[in-house]
Order: structure tokens, then C-alpha cells, then sequence
């Protein structure tokens, strides 16, 4: 039997199951009555890990969810085709496929060899897990123009997926730079 967790419980970036789906936990508010006997509820922002969506829901503290059969499983990156994107399961050693849904803005980190986790519930994959910071190539970038030296000035700076980020001036056409995922923002030089 799954271990039940209480929604007064639930905290930031945990897992949980709630009508047969999975879903993680974005940020919760606990709000306690101040009359006596009222009940002290829950409000879940929370996202499904099959749809995507997020939505807002408020509990009951004591309600419980089961834990979902949620596995990370180490893969590696391979390429993305009219199928979707392919990675290697690196436990099993075959090719997962997640198709763009699935993925989401993932695709914005995705380069030849890349280690990440994929979601596996109930043995089929859903979803990725990044690493927390990816080192991309810039391949275009204007040229830092003299004397625009002022304090925390930047460009914008497109990389090797496309994606397009705020970098500091002195950074280069060709340089590599640290991206982090979560944020999508410049974290410094690779």
C-alpha cells in the first residue's frame, strides 16, 4: 500500500496523486480560521504531470493523497524527429519518445549527449527532469559597442536551441554560457 501524505503536508515541488493523475506541487497556502471550529484549509497551486495544465485547489488539511508511481529514470538526450523527441534510457538501455506536449519548454535545453531524468508513471514516460544549469554555445550576439559600459547593461543573446537570453556585454559570439533552467536566465560563463 502507497503512503498516504495530508494536503497540510504537501509542500513545494512534492509529489502527490489526486483523482488517478499525478501532480506536483507549484506553492501552497495554509489558512487557518480564526473562530473556533471552523477547519483549516489547504490552497495547492499544483500542475499535472500528464496535461501540463495548472490550476489552483484548496483542501481540507486533513484530506489524503497517495503517492504516485512516479519513478526518475537517469537518460540521456539522442534527437527529436516528426515522432517526437528521443532520449536513451540509460538503466534499460531503449529509446523513450516524448512528443512536444510532453516536453514543454524542455526543448529549449536539449543538446547531443545531455544527461537528464525522465518521469516514468506507471512505467511510461511523461515528462523530463533538467539538470538545474546547461552550458550552450552562443551563435549570435550583437558586438558590445565602446564606452556602452554602463552598470548591469546587456544584450540579448540567441543560442545553439534558439533559445534567446539577456547576457552581460563583454560576453561573446562562440563563447559558451551557463543557462538556468528553471528561470531561463544567463547564470555566467561555462
Amino acid at each position: 500500500m502507497a503512503a498516504l501524505v495530508e494536503a497540510i503536508h504537501v509542500k513545494r515541488k512534492h509529489l502527490f496523486e489526486y483523482e488517478n493523475e499525478p501532480f506536483v506541487c507549484l506553492d501552497s497556502d495554509i489558512s487557518t480560521p480564526t473562530a473556533r471550529g471552523g477547519q483549516t484549509l489547504v490552497r495547492l497551486k499544483m500542475r499535472n504531470l500528464l496535461t501540463q495544465a495548472v490550476f489552483d485547489k484548496t483542501f481540507k488539511a486533513q484530506d489524503k493523497f497517495k503517492e504516485p508511481d512516479l519513478v526518475l529514470s537517469p537518460a540521456t538526450y539522442l534527437y527529436t524527429d516528426g515522432d517526437g523527441t528521443h532520449f536513451l534510457d540509460q538503466e534499460s538501455y531503449e529509446t523513450l519518445t516524448l512528443s512536444p506536449a510532453q516536453l514543454g519548454n524542455a526543448a529549449d535545453y536539449l543538446i547531443d549527449g545531455l544527461a537528464l531524468q525522465v518521469h516514468k508513471y506507471n512505467g511510461n514516460p511523461i515528462g523530463l527532469q533538467l539538470p538545474i544549469f546547461v552550458d550552450l554555445a552562443i551563435t549570435y550576439t550583437e558586438p558590445a559597442v565602446r564606452g556602452d559600459t554602463s552598470s548591469g547593461a546587456t544584450k540579448i543573446a540567441r543560442l545553439e536551441t534558439g533559445l534567446e537570453i539577456k547576457v552581460p556585454l563583454f560576453i561573446k559570439e562562440g563563447e559558451k554560457v551557463r543557462v538556468t533552467t528553471e528561470t531561463g536566465e544567463f547564470s555566467g560563463r561555462a
